[in-house]
């Protein structure tokens, strides 16, 4: 069964770089992970404050294992340094995919 995590969060504005910085390592570091398939984050075109995240893993224990790395924990420190209120982030639990058309 692969897992899905789609998350979304408002950027402050004066630190949009520090921000992007911070998904930059994160998204390199969960990427090496066993079990990471995708692990992106994008801005959102219609809001430049918004950064929207994409992550594919292939199984629960390997999503466990990313919630207790060393790299996660630091990531969760930092984004109080640059988040402009609530994250929302939401977890799919995927049996099966294909092609749209």
């Amino acid at each position: 069964m692969t897992i899905l995590i789609q998350g979304s969060v408002r950027v402050q504005p004066a630190q949009r770089e520090r921000a992007e910085a911070a998904a930059l390592r994160m998204s390199t570091a969960s990427e090496a992970e066993p079990g990471c398939e995708r692990y992106r984050f994008a801005a959102d075109l219609a809001d430049p404050e918004i950064v929207w995240v994409f992550e594919e893993w292939a199984d629960t224990e390997s999503l466990e294992a990313h919630f207790a790395s060393a790299h996660f924990a630091e990531f969760v420190d930092e984004l109080g340094a640059w988040v402009d209120g609530e994250v929302s982030v939401t977890r799919y639990e995927i049996a099966s995919s294909g092609p749209v058309f």
